[in-house]
């Protein structure tokens, strides 16, 4: 029997699995695997001609494929030998919902009802880094906050889904802490892009999970702990806009292809929103949680001088 990949449960005493596909790096080389309980089994050292990064795996359909070699071998790497990056490597997109929770709407405290239609902003590759590695509070500002999140990972291009085929479209979920510098985001009237998108203060990761059924992603308790105090906690069947919606929404205006990411919202209880605000600083460590997924962990660090 292969080894059991991270996160597995037990049932009837047998490994149930539940594959993790990740982007790292060993010695400066950029590899991808499956990361079990015993430590990652090396792919890309085997179907990297086919597949050069997991983007192109996905866009192949090739994720079964690749955890299905991975449980018949050992594992190349110790989960501590090796550096963590974004799963999705060069996204061509990465599309982040706002406002997307119940409760998130009631913390801007105006009197609004839910959105008509999803806020939504782009952010660049450059402003996310991996997981176990330090989110970075700019120089320019303390206002580093954090806002947990349920990722998908698009598998099939398509323009003008539709709500009842969206779902055939999802390669894979991950996680997110969709790092904002607060007062840069309101550096104008109906722009976020300046706080959304400084160099390394978000995180992605830490792998994948194939994407199967929609009961997978349907009631998807997510949390957000920073030292280990839960700020964040609800579930994705509480979306205002579901993830059906949202694929058929963004597809209207856009196509997405194989690797693109949406960044489906966060809960309330980010930083911003206690008195006095609750803003991360160098040591702190944010922990994004989903049943099913796993645990993306960063510390945070000051921006080098």
């Amino acid at each position: 029997m292969g080894p059991a990949f991270a996160g597995t449960t037990l049932m009837d005493g047998l490994p149930m699995p539940a594959p993790r596909l990740a982007t790292y790096s060993v010695n400066g080389t950029t590899k991808y695997g499956a990361v079990t309980d015993a430590g990652i089994v090396d792919l890309s050292s085997r179907f990297a001609r086919d597949y050069p990064t997991l983007r192109e795996a996905i866009a192949a359909g090739a994720l079964t494929k690749l955890a299905d070699d991975a449980a018949k071998r050992a594992p190349d790497h110790a989960l501590d030998a090796v550096i963590w990056q974004p799963p999705i490597p060069a996204p061509d997109k990465i599309i982040c919902i706002g406002v997307n929770y119940p409760d998130r709407n009631a913390e801007y405290k105006d009197g609004s009802d839910a959105p008509k239609y999803p806020s939504m902003f782009l952010r660049v590759p450059r402003s996310f880094v991996g997981h176990n590695t330090p989110v970075v509070r700019p120089r320019i500002s303390p206002q580093l906050d954090y806002e947990g999140e349920l990722v998908l990972v698009i598998g099939k291009a398509g323009r003008h889904i539709p709500e009842s085929a969206a779902l055939d479209h999802i390669a894979a979920i991950t996680l997110c802490n969709e790092g904002t510098i607060r007062d840069w985001v309101r550096h104008a009237k109906f722009n976020v892009t300046q706080g959304k998108n400084f160099d390394s203060t978000g995180s992605l990761g830490p792998w994948i999970v194939p994407y199967s059924n929609e009961a997978q992603i349907a009631d998807i308790r997510l949390t957000t702990r920073v030292n280990g105090e839960v700020r964040q906690d609800d579930r994705t069947s509480r979306l205002i806009f579901g993830f059906r919606y949202l694929i058929n929404y963004i597809s209207t205006f856009t196509t997405l292809v194989p690797g693109d990411v949406i960044v489906t919202g966060t809960p309330t209880g980010a930083g911003a929103r206690f008195d006095p605000p609750r803003y991360l600083k160098p040591g702190d460590v944010v922990e994004v949680e989903a049943e099913g997924v796993g645990i993306l962990r960063n510390g945070v660090v000051d921006e080098a001088n």
